[in-house]
C-alpha cells in the first residue's frame, strides 16, 4: 500500500463492541480479574502496557518497517531508555550537529554513570571510522541534523558500526517515514520525538523507538520501558495515533512550501546562507536523492549580521510564531542559539524555521517585509 493508506489503516480499528469508527481511549490504569483470579484480558496495569499505547506502538513499527515499536513520554525519555540499556564502560558515537538534548543527556546523566561518548562530524566518513572504539555500542545518527541540516550517509555509517559490533541508531524525527526509512538503509533502531510531525498539532509530548529486530537488546529496552514508567498516557497515545492519519499529507504539503521559502531566502541580499536539503547547491544533493524521498519542511537560515540582527528580524514577523519545537501545522521560527543556551555552538545569526500549512505566498510575503525593514 501507499504510505497514506498504510498510515490511515494502521491507526484505524473500529471498536468491535460498539462499531465506533474512532477507536476508544482506554484510560484505565488497572485491569480486572475474574473469580478464579485470571485476567479478563491481556493487560494488568498501564505502566507496562495499555491497549491504546499498544495500538500506537504497532502503527509506528508498521510505518517504519520495524519488528517492534515502543512509545515513551517524550523523545528524551526514548533516548534516555536506550542509553540506560547500555552498560557502564560502553561508548557512544554521536554527531557534532545533533539535537542539543542528546549530548546533554550523555554529559550530565550518563557520563557520571560510566558511559563514554565521542562527538564527530558524521559527514566525514573517515572521521567516523577512526572514532569507533572497541567498546562502541551505539553510533547515533541524526539526518537531516538539527539545526544545520547536515546529511549522514546511513548505509555507510551503519556498515561501519556493524563491522565494529555496534548498533546504528537514527533520529528520524525531521524526515519522518514519509521521507526516509533508516531501517531500509541498514540502521538497527529509529528514534522519534512524536511531539513533532507524528502528532502534528503542537499539543502532545511523546517519543518512540522502532527496532528492526525484536532481539535481546530490544527486549531489554522493553523491560526498562515498563520498569521506569517513562511512558505516555493513553490520551497522549490516542492523540499521536490521530496525527498519524494525516502524516503523509501534512509532511508533503509542508515540504512543498518549505522548498518555496528556501528558494526565496536563498536569493535574498539580507541572507548569508540557507541550510535546506532541497536546494540545488546543497553539497550532499546526490546522497539526499539516494536516501530521501523529499527534502522535508525544516530549514535554517543565517541572516547577515549577528544575534541582534537575527532577533530584530524575527521580531518583525507576523505569521511565524516565535517558539521552539517543530512539526506542527503552524509555522514556527526560533533563534536557535538562545534556546540551546550559553554553551551552544550554533551560529549566533542562525534562525530555525519549521514550515506549517499556511500558504507559501503568505509566508514568503511575511519574510520579505521583515527582511526589508
Amino acid at each position: 500500500m501507499h504510505f497514506d493508506t498504510l498510515a490511515l489503516r494502521a491507526t484505524h480499528q473500529s471498536d468491535p463492541e460498539t462499531g465506533a469508527v474512532a477507536p476508544p481511549i482506554h484510560l484505565s490504569t488497572t485491569f480486572a480479574r475474574n473469580e478464579a483470579n485470571e485476567l479478563v484480558g491481556d493487560y494488568t496495569y498501564t505502566r507496562p502496557n495499555n491497549p491504546t499505547r499498544e495500538a500506537l506502538e504497532k502503527a509506528i513499527a508498521l510505518l517504519e518497517g520495524g519488528a517492534v515499536g515502543m512509545a515513551f513520554g517524550s523523545g528524551q525519555a526514548a533516548t534516555m531508555t536506550l542509553f540506560q540499556a547500555l552498560r557502564p564502560g560502553d561508548h557512544v558515537l554521536l554527531s557534532t550537529d545533533a539535537y542539543y538534548g542528546t549530548p546533554a543527556l550523555l554529559e550530565q546523566v550518563f557520563h557520571p554513570w560510566g558511559l563514554t561518548y565521542t562527538r564527530v562530524d558524521m559527514s566525514d566518513l573517515d572521521a567516523v571510522e577512526s572514532s569507533i572504539h572497541e567498546n562502541t555500542r551505539i553510533v547515533w545518527c541524526e539526518t537531516p541534523s538539527n539545526p544545520m541540516l547536515t546529511i549522514t550517509d546511513l548505509l555507510t555509517v551503519s556498515r561501519l558500526a556493524h563491522e565494529a559490533g555496534a548498533l546504528c541508531v537514527c533520529d528520524n524525527t525531521w524526515a519522518t517515514p514519509v521521507l526516509q526509512h533508516p531501517l531500509d538503509l541498514n540502521c538497527d533502531i529509529v528514534m522519534h520525538s512524536t511531539t513533532k510531525y507524528f502528532s502534528g498539532h503542537s499539543d502532545v509530548l511523546g517519543g518512540a523507538l522502532v527496532f528492526k529486530r525484536n532481539d535481546e537488546f530490544a527486549q531489554r529496552v522493553r523491560l526498562l520501558q515498563g520498569l521506569s514508567g517513562a511512558v505516555p498516557s493513553p490520551f497522549d497515545c490516542w492523540l499521536v495515533s490521530r496525527g498519524l492519519k494525516t502524516l503523509g499529507v501534512r509532511v508533503r504539503a509542508q515540504s512543498l512550501t518549505a522548498q518555496a521559502v528556501a528558494e526565496f531566502l536563498d536569493g535574498h541580499p539580507a541572507v548569508e546562507k540557507v541550510h535546506y536539503p532541497g536546494l540545488p547547491n546543497h553539497p550532499d544533493r546526490a546522497l539526499i536523492q539516494q536516501q530521501m524521498n523529499g527534502p522535508g519542511a525544516m530549514l535554517s537560515v543565517q541572516v547577515k549580521g549577528g544575534a541582534d540582527e537575527a532577533i530584530r528580524f524575527i521580531g518583525k514577523l507576523k505569521l511565524f510564531t516565535r517558539a521552539t519545537s517543530l512539526g506542527g501545522v503552524e509555522s514556527l521560527i526560533e533563534h536557535r542559539a538562545s534556546v540551546e543556551g550559553p554553551t551552544s555552538a550554533t551560529p549566533k545569526n542562525l534562525l530555525r524555521l519549521s514550515i506549517g500549512l499556511e500558504h507559501s505566498e503568505d509566508l514568503i510575503n511575511d519574510l520579505a517585509q521583515a527582511l526589508s525593514l
